[in-house]
C-alpha cells in the first residue's frame, strides 16, 4: 500500500470514529476538486462557476429542495439597482423569464392580464429579457433544470455532522461528513448556507446579534429606540395599544408577544436578530386556492396584541399582499403586528438542529394562526376577515409541505469576523471598499428586532431600519476567513458583514453574486496552489469581468437598463423629487422598476399629513399646460393621494391611485391642463392626509399645449 493511500485510510477510519459510525454502516469517502454545503440560491451559482471552471464539485444540501428563499416564497425579488446584478445571478432572472414565456406557465391568468394589472413593468426590466417577479415553483425548476443541464451533482438530505463532522488540519480542511455517514474530501470548500455552519464547525470567528455603533463608527447598528423607519410601529395608530392582561393594570401581567424586559441603552450591541417570518404564497383564484385552517396548538388569546391594533384602527393587512403571476403572491411582512415573529429566534444562529426545528415549527404556528385569527375572530374588522377570506394557501406550491413555504426566511444568522468587515460606512460610501468582487444596491434593511414596553406603557416596535444606498462594492475579504483560521474556505452568505450592512446585502441576487465569485476564487487558488487569502485580486477581477459580472456603478441610477429617465431627457419642464420642496419624513428609494431622476421617495406610510412635497416649475411662457405626475406604482401604495395643482385660475386637486400602472408610457398619469402666467403659482403640491398605503414622490412635468 501506498504512503498516499495509507494516509487515507487513517484519515478515513480517524473520521468514521469522531463521528461514531460504525465502519460497517459508513459511505465510501468521495473527492472533489470543490464541496459547497447549502441548498440556497448562492449554492447553486457556486456549483454552476466551479463545473463552468472545469472543477468537480458536489452539493452538499441539507435541503431537499434547491434555491433558499428564491424558490421558498420571496418571489418579489429585492433587487435594489438592477443594472448591477450579473454575471450567474442575472442568467437566474433570465431563465425565469423564458420559463414565463411558455404558455402553459399561465395556468391561472394570462400574461396580458397580469401586466395591465400595473405589474409587468414592475416584473420585467428595460431590456425585457429578465424577469424579477415569479411564482416559487417557476424558481425551483429554473434552479433544478440548471443543475441538471450542467451535470452538477446534488446530495439532498445530506445535514452537516456540526459536532464531529469537519477535519481541519493545520488551517486547512481536508473532509466533511454528513449525519447520514457520507464523507466528502475536498480542495476547496464552500458555505452557502444562511446559518454559516460549516463556517463555525471550521472554528471560523463570527458575530451574532447586533454590534454597537462604537464596534465599527456607525451610526445605524445597535440598539434604535426611537428610530422610525417604516409603517410597522405602533406610533401610527390613532391611539396607543396597552400591553397588560388588564388594560392598565402592571400587576395583571403582560399580554403575549410582548416583552416586559427593557430594550437596551440606544446604540448599543446585544444578541438579538432581526425577525424572521414565512414569504407566503397566497391565492385568491377560486380554483387554487385552500381555504386557512386552524392549526393544531391554536390559541386565540396568542393574538390579543392583534386585536388590540385593530381596537386602534389599522387596516393595512394587506399592504404587502406584492401581486406575482396567476393571482398569486409573495405576502411579507406588514405592519405593527404581522408575519414576522418578533423575539421568537434570538437562539436559532446556533441552535441545535433539534432546537431548529422546533423554532420553525413555532414560527409556522404562530403565521397560521396570525391568518386564522384575522379570519375567523369576531374582534377583527368584518371588512378585513372578509377580504381574507377571499385569499388561502395556494394549492400548486409546495405542494409536499401542505402548500407551506418549505424554507424559513433566516434573514440574518451567524456573520463571519473574517479578512475583512463590510459595515454601513462602505456602503454609504465614507470610506473606500478594496478589492471588488461583487456590488449590492437595496436599501439597507433590518425588519424589527424586539417589542417592548416603553417607558409610557405602551407597545413599541424596535430595531427596523431602511436607509438608502446608491449601488456599492462588495469586498473580497468579506468572503474569505482570516487566513491563520481556514486557508480553503469561501462563506459568500454568512458574509463579514456588520448587522446593519448585512440589512443590504443579504438580498437574494447579491447571495448569487457573491455565490459566482466565491467559487471563481476558489478555482484560482487551485490553479495558482494557494490559500483563498492569496488568490491575485487582479486575476480574479478579470475572469468576473469576463463571466459578466458588474464591479463599477453605472453613471448614473437612471439612464442605466432604462429603469430611471433622466429628466432633461423629457419633453416641456421636468422638476424632479430631488429638486422639490419636501418636509421632513420622506426616504428615497431605487427598490421599484422605474423612476426619474436619480431616485424616488415615500413617507414610510405615516398617513399623518406631515409628509408634503412641493414641485415648482419656471415656465417658459404664458399659456396652457398639461401637468402629469410621475410615480412608480406598486400595490402598497395609497389609493387615494390628494394632488393639488396652482395655476392662474386657482387650485384643483385630485385623488389618484399610485397602486395602477401609469397611463402615459407606463410612467405618468395626466392631472389635468390648466393655464398658468408669469407671477402666478406654477405648483403641484403634494400630501399624505389620511391616505391609505405608501405615497410616493417623483417628478412632475408641465407641457405646453
Amino acid at each position: 500500500m501506498s504512503s498516499t493511500a495509507r494516509m487515507f485510510l487513517f484519515s478515513s477510519l480517524w473520521l468514521l470514529t469522531a463521528i461514531n459510525i460504525p465502519w460497517s454502516h459508513a459511505i465510501e469517502p468521495e473527492s472533489f476538486d470543490v464541496v459547497v454545503y447549502g441548498g440556497t440560491s448562492a449554492a447553486i451559482t457556486t456549483a454552476i462557476q466551479a463545473n463552468k471552471m472545469g472543477k468537480t464539485v458536489v452539493v452538499v444540501s441539507p435541503d431537499k429542495h434547491l434555491g433558499g428563499l428564491t424558490s421558498g416564497g420571496l418571489g418579489w425579488t429585492d433587487t435594489g439597482n438592477k443594472a448591477v446584478i450579473g454575471g450567474l445571478s442575472r442568467e437566474f432572472y433570465h431563465r425565469v423569464w423564458k420559463e414565463y414565456q411558455q404558455p402553459e406557465t399561465w395556468r391561472w391568468q394570462t400574461v396580458q392580464s397580469y401586466g395591465n394589472k400595473g405589474q409587468g413593468n414592475a416584473a420585467i426590466d428595460g431590456d425585457l429579457r429578465t424577469m424579477w417577479v415569479f411564482e416559487p415553483h417557476v424558481a425551483e425548476k429554473v434552479f433544478d433544470d440548471w443543475v441538471k443541464e450542467a451535470g452538477i451533482r446534488i446530495d439532498r438530505d445530506q445535514w452537516l455532522d456540526r459536532e464531529h463532522g469537519v477535519k481541519v488540519v493545520d488551517g486547512t480542511i481536508q473532509s466533511i461528513a454528513t449525519l447520514a455517514g457520507k464523507i466528502y474530501h475536498g480542495r476547496m470548500f464552500i458555505d452557502a448556507t444562511y446559518e454559516g455552519d460549516l463556517m463555525a464547525a471550521a472554528g471560523v470567528s463570527y458575530h451574532v446579534g447586533r454590534e454597537s455603533n462604537a464596534t465599527y463608527g456607525e451610526q445605524h447598528n445597535g440598539v434604535q429606540t426611537g428610530v422610525l423607519h417604516h409603517s410597522h410601529h405602533f406610533d401610527v395608530l390613532p391611539r396607543r395599544v396597552d400591553p397588560y392582561v388588564v388594560p392598565g393594570d402592571p400587576t395583571s401581567g403582560v399580554i403575549a408577544c410582548v416583552s416586559p424586559d427593557p430594550p437596551g441603552e440606544f446604540g448599543a450591541g446585544d444578541n438579538k436578530v432581526q425577525a424572521y417570518c414565512f414569504r407566503m404564497c397566497l391565492s385568491n383564484h377560486p380554483e387554487n386556492r385552500v381555504p386557512f385552517a386552524k392549526p393544531e396548538g391554536y390559541d386565540p388569546k396568542h393574538y390579543e396584541l392583534m386585536a388590540r391594533i385593530f381596537d386602534a384602527g389599522w387596516e393595512g393587512v394587506f399592504n404587502k399582499f406584492d401581486l406575482i403571476p396567476n393571482h398569486k403572491t409573495d405576502t411579507n411582512n406588514h405592519g405593527p403586528m404581522s408575519s414576522d415573529n418578533i423575539g421568537f429566534n434570538y437562539d436559532y444562529p446556533e441552535a441545535s438542529y433539534e432546537r431548529r426545528r422546533e423554532i420553525i415549527a413555532q414560527h409556522e404556528l404562530y403565521q397560521r394562526g396570525w391568518l386564522y385569527f384575522i379570519a375567523t375572530d369576531p374582534r377583527v374588522p368584518k371588512a378585513i376577515a372578509e377580504q381574507l377570506n377571499s385569499w388561502g394557501l395556494a394549492a400548486d406550491e409546495f405542494v409536499d409541505n401542505d402548500h407551506w413555504p418549505h424554507q424559513l426566511y433566516i434573514r440574518e444568522a451567524r456573520r463571519m469576523i473574517g479578512d475583512f468587515v463590510m459595515t454601513e460606512n462602505h456602503l454609504l460610501k465614507t470610506i473606500p471598499t478594496p478589492n471588488p468582487v461583487g456590488m449590492g444596491s437595496y436599501t439597507i434593511d433590518s425588519h424589527n428586532v424586539q417589542r417592548y414596553i416603553t417607558p409610557e406603557g405602551y407597545v413599541q416596535n424596535e430595531g427596523d431600519i431602511a436607509v438608502p444606498v446608491s449601488p456599492y462594492l462588495i469586498s473580497y475579504g468579506s468572503l474569505v476567513p482570516k487566513e491563520k483560521e481556514c486557508k480553503n474556505l469561501l462563506v459568500p452568505v454568512c458574509v463579514g458583514s456588520s448587522h446593519i450592512a448585512y440589512g443590504s446585502i443579504r438580498m437574494e441576487p447579491v447571495f448569487m453574486i457573491l455565490g459566482q465569485s466565491a467559487a471563481t476564487a476558489a478555482a484560482l487558488a487551485i490553479d495558482g496552489n494557494c490559500s483563498v487569502q492569496q488568490v491575485p485580486h487582479d486575476k480574479l477581477q478579470q475572469r468576473l469581468l469576463a463571466d459578466g459580472q458588474v464591479l463599477t456603478a453605472p453613471a448614473t441610477a437612471a439612464s442605466h437598463r432604462g429603469r430611471g429617465i433622466d429628466p432633461s431627457e423629457l419633453e416641456g419642464v421636468v422638476v424632479d423629487n430631488e429638486n422639490a420642496k419636501r418636509s421632513a419624513g420622506w426616504t428615497a428609494s431605487t427598490a421599484s422598476a422605474r423612476w426619474v431622476g436619480l431616485n424616488y421617495m415615500h413617507d414610510s406610510d405615516a398617513r399623518t399629513g406631515n409628509c408634503e412635497a412641493t414641485f415648482t416649475a419656471v415656465l417658459p411662457k404664458d399659456g396652457m399646460y398639461e401637468v402629469r405626475l410621475a410615480y412608480p406604482p406598486n400595490n402598497n401604495r395609497a389609493s387615494q393621494v390628494p394632488v393639488t395643482v396652482r395655476h392662474a385660475n386657482g387650485e384643483t386637486t385630485v385623488k389618484i391611485s399610485q397602486r395602477t400602472m401609469p397611463p402615459i408610457d407606463d410612467m405618468m398619469i395626466s392631472l389635468g391642463t390648466f393655464r398658468f402666467e408669469n407671477g402666478k403659482p406654477s405648483e403641484v403640491h403634494i400630501v399624505n392626509l389620511n391616505t391609505d398605503g405608501h405615497v410616493v414622490i417623483d417628478a412632475v412635468q408641465w407641457l405646453p399645449q
